[in-house]
């Protein structure tokens, strides 16, 4: 059998890395050449010098190319590479709040945001239509995008990832690519996965870099073919598969993080090499001259994926993308000893490229990582006896940083607890030791220094399904089976070869208050069948170049970062007029509020942001503000965040108040509530009471203090002892979309949450619901009291650690910002150990268990309060209870619902959403002691307290006094 030759390429910010290897030997050859300018150029020299060494090697199947090139564009915000992209979204009445760009940095939105057109089309989760694609709406766009400039469309669709029937997506693009024939047009769908507004951020980016993206695919068509290569060309993904010239063309988002995965997947094949090596879960470390990134390698030889959104260049996406984590250690990394204390500080600054000459070794004047390993005999470079006169105590103090920065990442990296395998690649890679706690294993891989072109070379071929099906008349394996073999069809249709093609990803994802439907994400892949070949594609001569002075300024001033600590809201007259840092801070403790449930608020900031950016007046106001008998509408929205998180806030909330308050006979109450602070709900009403729709201030409080899962788990239900929900109903819900629901009895309280979800999901799972309007001399008893503020402050204390670079001490910042020791607590900080997770009558339901830090020679484990043992807090969308095992195995409930149990992630200070817990996670768990309408009588206790979600043998011990939070206008009313 002929030998599989393949050429594979990555280039790096330092080098350019190439080689050929045989796919059954292993490496043949390889040549490292620094990065040029002419990035192309670069790869041509680094290619011809492998070529050099096998003369005689004219069997090449294809050379497979990992860059940079398109990524560089965007960061460097370069206007000879990117172009302005329109947008024609498919949402009918939903998602016009937040629109195309809403979430960009507003540098990146001037430079590329080009006209938007929200239009009807888009799905239910159930695969309805919301409406069905006008063509006459689209040929009007057109029309106006005929007058503008633009040279890029993306048209994406709610839902438009689980659409294979209707494609409404394709419908649109082929009305748009008919009428201008000279714009490319892309389809959100071929970009990203579901969430809206990140894919359709993915969308843009990718359209933005299409011209630029073909100019440079031909490049490298011609740089090959200039060394006599009549193989295809590929470029490598994200996901470590093989696009073609043609798919890398149209989707040029999707070499991103082509370069760390490149690694993971150079790092599986060369262990698959050694013989002592089988497949197996290991953790790969790649250590440069400034930076060591670590990704985890699977069974299946393929890097664990990212978390379904993560940030670019300021951007939330839903790429599919390595899960990476960085850290300031590498061969070029500064050692310094502090002369009061001791400690031996390794990094993050690097002398990085400079090395040969500033090393030590290499007859320089800095001390570096590398000269500590020439020291210590790791490894031979340079002059070892320039390295001779180290002193013992900074040797010792180096290699036990170095040790402990590795072991501390490469845990929170780990999926279990269990020893695990590293493979080290990377030219830094000397700079590990042999062993390290928690790791089986540490392999040196031969050819580690350019295991990111090895990875270039065997990526592969991949199919991929994202769908929700039917699962009421099969069972759930069944249909995964069905999905599993459409995702292989689709790899062998793209170029996989059907003998060697498996199944590397398969997940089933239940739908909160759904039964009978789940969503499927499935990932077939295999090696490249050495036939199909695409990458012949004519590159059309583009269009005469476009000047772009005529890019209009995006209208907004770009704010500048406040002083946090002087930073002084504006309050006037009694009411607090809201600013983009309030409502900054506000989410953030909302999602902080929210006990891990009550969903991200972060959609509802953006809308708010928007509309103060655009000159609405949101305000805020004490309940002694209002009169006695002043009339308080609240309410939020209600339904699975499955779908809040694609079909975005329309107008179902302001549908829901209209149609309750018609009914009732009122024009508009004087006021609105939340239902509850926790979570979106805590935002939700800001926006329905601002200026440019009902114009009326909203009260600073809710109904919850935090979350909870049901409509009945509400103060004003408390303190209604007949049980039969009479200071919630009638409540109205609405689909958005037009139909719309009024409940006005009820048997048990109960029962009509149940009601209302079950209507709910027949609406399509998410709807806006409105209560009872109440009276303000009702809301005295059963309001809690200035939530608002309590969660700006809390949101303020966040931004200070962060811009302290105190995050270290977040969770004592936030228990001072709630009242302090009296009132609320650290109860534990430490690495989540386990998480167990299902979903049960629409709720998701678990637990979590975290392990308390070994703390060992780290300078970044700042913490003031250590612990020992471990914390199990089970959840049924939010947290319920705190229960903490010591060493010695005694336990003790430190803290159970009604008060609250927040979890934050340790590293950027942000709340966690029980959706987010994953191993390996460094968190700290705080707890705030719940309002008195809850503890303060029986029927509370009975509605929000332990008994309430079945545990009976738990008993309520308060976790301390509660404070009522300062009012941010009692504190502020009386300035300037």
């Amino acid at each position: 059998m002929a030998s599989k030759l393949r050429l594979g390429v990555d280039v790096g910010g330092t080098n350019t890395d190439a080689v050929l290897l045989d796919i059954s030997q292993g490496v043949i050859a390889s040549a490292k050449h620094p990065t040029t300018p002419d990035v192309t150029r670069g790869i041509q020299q680094a290619i011809k010098d492998v070529i050099d060494q096998v003369p005689k090697s004219t069997d090449i199947q294809s050379v497979s190319i990992g860059t940079t090139h398109f990524v560089n564009a965007l960061i460097e915000r370069d206007p000879a590479r990117l172009d302005r992209v329109a947008v024609i979204r498919l949402c009918g009445p939903f998602s016009h709040g937040t629109p195309p760009f809403v979430g960009f940095p507003l540098d990146l939105r001037a430079f590329l945001q080009g006209p938007c057109f929200l239009v009807s089309g888009g799905l239910q989760i159930d695969g309805r239509e919301i409406s069905p694609v006008d063509p006459c709406e689209i040929e009007s766009a057109c029309k106006e995008l005929a007058k503008s400039n633009v040279r890029a469309v993306v048209v994406s669709s709610v839902f438009a990832p689980t659409d294979s029937t209707i494609k409404q997506e394709e419908h649109v693009a082929s009305i748009v690519r008919t009428a201008l024939n000279h714009v490319n047009v892309v389809c959100s769908k071929d970009v990203a996965h579901l969430g809206l507004l990140e894919r359709e951020n993915a969308a843009i980016l990718n359209a933005s870099l299409l011209r630029y993206a073909k100019m440079t695919v031909a490049g490298f068509q011609r740089a090959t073919r200039s060394l006599n290569l009549k193989c295809p060309v590929f470029i490598t993904s994200n996901d470590g598969m093989l696009l073609s010239c043609a798919q890398a063309s149209q989707l040029p988002v999707k070499t991103f993080s082509s370069g760390p995965t490149n690694s993971m997947r150079g790092a599986a094949f060369l262990a698959a090499l050694e013989s002592d090596v089988s497949k197996q879960s290991a953790l790969v470390v790649d250590i440069g001259g400034t930076t060591t990134d670590i990704g985890m390698l699977l069974p299946t030889g393929f890097p664990r994926q990212a978390a379904a959104h993560h940030e670019l260049c300021g951007i939330l996406l839903n790429l599919p993308m390595p899960h990476v984590t960085s850290i300031g250690l590498g061969g070029g990394s500064l050692v310094r000893q502090s002369p009061s204390t001791g400690n031996v500080v390794v990094g993050p600054d690097s002398v990085g490229h400079r090395i040969t000459s500033e090393a030590l070794v290499f007859n320089g004047s800095t001390l570096t990582a590398t000269d500590i390993a020439v020291a210590v005999g790791r490894v031979a470079v340079g002059d070892s006896s320039l390295a001779e006169n180290i002193s013992p105590s900074i040797l010792d103090g180096a290699q036990k940083t170095i040790k402990a920065k590795l072991q501390n990442t490469l845990d929170i990296m780990k999926t279990s607890a269990a020893d695990i395998p590293i493979y080290l690649v990377g030219g830094g890679s000397i700079l590990t030791p042999d062993e390290l706690e928690g790791v089986s294993r540490v392999h040196r891989l031969p050819h580690y220094d350019v295991a990111n072109a090895v990875g270039a070379a065997v990526a592969q071929i991949s199919g991929v399904v994202d769908s929700f099906e039917d699962t009421s008349s099969m069972s759930v394996s069944e249909v995964r089976k069905i999905v599993e073999a459409r995702a292989i069809e689709r790899a062998v249709s793209a170029g996989a070869d059907p003998q060697c093609v498996t199944i590397i990803e398969s997940e089933v994802i239940p739908i909160a208050y759904t039964s009978g439907r789940c969503r499927f994400y499935v990932k077939a892949a295999g090696e490249w069948d050495g036939f199909s070949a695409h990458d012949e594609v004519v590159i059309r001569p583009s269009p005469p170049e476009i000047e772009f002075s005529d890019v209009p300024c995006y209208p907004l001033p770009i704010p500048t970062k406040a002083d946090i600590s002087s930073y002084v809201p504006n309050v006037q007259n009694g009411q607090w007029f809201l600013s983009e840092i309030d409502l900054e801070w506000i989410a953030d403790g909302c999602y902080v509020l929210g006990c891990g449930g009550g969903g991200s608020p972060l959609h509802t900031f953006l809308e708010l942001r928007e509309m103060v950016r655009n000159g609405s007046i949101i305000r805020v106001v004490d309940l002694a503000f209002l009169p006695p008998d002043a009339v308080v509408g609240w309410g939020g929205g209600m339904g699975s965040p499955e779908v809040s998180s694609e079909r975005l806030l329309g107008k179902e909330y302001d549908e829901a108040c209209a149609e309750l308050w018609n009914f009732l006979g009122i024009t508009k109450p004087e006021a609105l509530c939340a239902l509850e602070i926790g979570g979106g709900n805590g935002m939700v009403n800001l926006i329905v009471a601002a200026s440019q729709n009902y114009d009326i201030p909203v009260v600073d409080g809710d109904f919850m203090g935090r979350a909870y899962p049901t409509l009945h788990q509400i103060t004003p239900n408390v303190f209604d002892e007949s049980g039969k929900g009479l200071n919630f109903l009638p409540s109205v819900i609405s689909s958005g979309d037009g139909n719309i629901m009024i409940m006005t009895r009820a048997k048990r309280d109960t029962d009509a949450d149940a009601a209302l979800r079950a209507a709910c999901v027949e609406m399509g799972t998410d709807v806006g619901l409105a209560s009872k309007p109440l009276k303000t001399k009702d809301l005295e008893m059963s309001m809690i009291a200035n939530t608002i503020s309590l969660s700006w402050r809390i949101g303020r204390a966040i931004a200070l650690a962060r811009k302290q670079s105190n995050v270290g001490q977040v969770g004592r910042i936030v228990v001072d910002s709630v009242g302090g020791s009296k009132s609320a607590k650290v109860l534990f900080s430490g690495k989540i150990a386990d998480v167990r997770r299902r979903l049960h009558k629409g709720h998701t339901i678990g637990e979590v268990v975290i392990t308390a830090l070994v703390y060992e020679n780290d300078d970044s484990s700042e913490v003031t309060e250590k612990f020992s043992g471990r914390l199990v807090v089970p959840f049924k969308n939010e947290n319920l209870y705190a229960e903490h095992t010591s060493a010695d195995g005694q336990t003790i409930i430190k803290a159970v619902v009604p008060d609250l149990i927040c979890v934050l992630d340790a590293q950027s200070g942000s709340a966690l959403g029980t959706q987010e817990y994953k191993y390996g996670l460094r968190v700290v768990v705080i707890g705030i002691t719940a309002a008195p309408q809850w503890t303060g009588t029986v029927r509370g206790m009975a509605i929000g307290g332990p008994a309430a979600f079945g545990f009976h043998d738990v008993p309520y011990v308060p976790l301390g006094v509660y404070t009522r939070p300062r009012s941010v206008i009692e504190e502020y009313g009386h300035q300037g």
